[in-house]
């Protein structure tokens, strides 16, 4: 069985859905800090003037793990995302299946940030037929505070030995404790597929959602590089 980890992220980019997609097993790690201004509570969708940021706004404190994260129900950020969709991709080939399959993280009361990315990436991954079994790191009692120990612990009480890493792992994993535990470690290799969008020239490294709403149930194959 093969492993592949990563923070919870709203409405991800594709590398992320691919690195899911090439495991067995995929982990939201959301035990480690929450990091402000990143992709936890946030993703990018196209529109006519260029890339416009969907945020989910939170209350947190630093030092928070990311499942202690809140969001802030004083925003009606829902209604405003669900209209930046509407008007930016209401023209697109795949607009009424995937609104309608993304209409139940608009309109459902969330609490928690990792509770409403996990359910956001289990929805696409479902859509996508991604058949990867999906675990909380939250659930699986204490792990070492340690980066790569904490994932190494992960790959062990997984049963397995093979750990699929992001290819930025290679400037900071220490590689020589992996191989003493026993750990192979595959980089992820992702060439970003170029897609019909709609406004002009191709823009890369966009949430999910843009391919989603483009191109439907061909989505995951162009994820995989297979058209």
């Amino acid at each position: 069985m093969i492993v592949s980890i990563h923070q919870p992220q709203y409405l991800p980019w594709l590398g992320y859905i691919h690195k899911m997609d090439q495991a067995d097993a995929f982990v939201f790690l959301d035990t480690v800090h929450f990091k402000k201004n990143e992709w936890q509570n946030r993703n990018r969708i196209k529109t006519a003037s260029g890339p416009q940021w969907l945020t989910v706004p939170v209350i947190h404190s630093f030092g928070q793990a990311i499942e202690e994260v809140r969001i802030n129900d004083t925003v009606r950020w829902q209604k405003k995302q669900s209209q930046a969709l509407v008007t930016n991709y209401g023209k697109a080939g795949y607009f009424e299946e995937i609104s309608g399959l993304l209409s139940s993280i608009w309109e459902r009361e969330w609490v928690g940030l990792s509770e409403l990315n996990v359910f956001a990436a289990r929805t696409i991954a479902g859509y996508l037929g991604v058949n990867t079994e999906l675990f909380l790191a939250s659930e699986m009692g204490e792990l070492p505070d340690h980066p790569d120990e904490r994932l190494i612990g992960i790959v062990k009480l997984l049963g397995t030995t093979t750990y699929i890493a992001g290819a930025g792992g290679r400037s900071y994993m220490e590689m020589e404790r992996y191989e003493k535990r026993g750990v192979e470690v595959v980089f992820q290799e992702f060439n970003h597929p170029v897609y019909p969008q709609l406004f002009g020239d191709f823009v890369p490294n966009l949430s999910v959602v843009d391919l989603l709403f483009n191109c439907g149930p061909e989505s995951l194959r162009i994820i995989r590089g297979e058209t």
